[in-house]
């Protein structure tokens, strides 16, 4: 397959950088769009076009929330919006966050709201990429870290998120509702520390889970 340069999208009138393909991977190309409301039509478009899709996400893990939570965030922050797009227009992925925590408790942190990549793009080295990304967003916006929170039961992101250099901060306690009766399922809220915490304050676990009314 005849590779093409990727393309990253910047917000407002700047024009396009184009990436080498050595910053992205050797094995795959897209074109990357961060901080650009095309961003979020484009996912609508590609990954909720009916009704029928509305339950519906890249994968089964990613959590899927009402079309109005994702105007929220790109309107809040669209500098966390990112997709990828194959060569051909197909969904590769995305990954959508925020930045917000206390400054003075040195708490203020990139979050990863929800991270996807499409079945038949995985192995490529996407999710990496993405999260990569956002980490370099929120080491500009000055973070002391970033996390995240997955499922404990997903021991396939656990594990990546690790590779990443992620670690288990804390348990959050029946964080995610179930449906069809089950139980709720508990949450680990994974961190990796940037290099505004030089002591690595922010990712030493807590000895006891929280629940979710515990999270600031």
């Amino acid at each position: 397959m005849q590779h093409s340069s990727p393309k990253l999208a910047s917000h407002g009138q700047s024009p396009l950088e184009i990436l080498p393909m050595d910053q992205v991977t050797p094995h795959w190309s897209s074109v990357i769009r961060e901080e650009n409301p095309d961003c979020i039509g484009f996912l609508l478009q590609h990954t909720w076009t009916t009704p029928d899709e509305a339950e519906r996400n890249l994968d089964p893990l990613t959590e899927t929330y009402g079309i109005p939570f994702y105007l929220q965030y790109l309107a809040h922050w669209p500098e966390y919006f990112i997709v990828a797009e194959a060569p051909g227009g197909e969904l590769m992925g995305y990954i959508m966050g925020k930045a917000e925590g206390s400054v003075a408790r040195e708490e203020w942190h990139g979050h990863v709201t929800a991270l996807s990549v499409a079945p038949e793009f995985r192995r490529l080295g996407l999710a990496a990429k993405l999260m990569e990304m956002l980490e370099e967003i929120s080491e500009r916006k000055g973070g002391f870290f970033v996390d995240l929170f997955v499922r404990v039961s997903n021991q396939v992101a656990v594990n990546m998120y690790k590779r990443l250099g992620y670690s288990v901060y804390r348990t959050v306690i029946e964080y995610y509702s179930a449906s069809n009766g089950e139980p709720d399922e508990d949450a680990y809220d994974m961190r990796k520390a940037l290099s505004r915490d030089t002591e690595k304050k922010s990712i030493v676990p807590l000895p006891h889970p929280v629940r979710p009314e515990d999270i600031e």
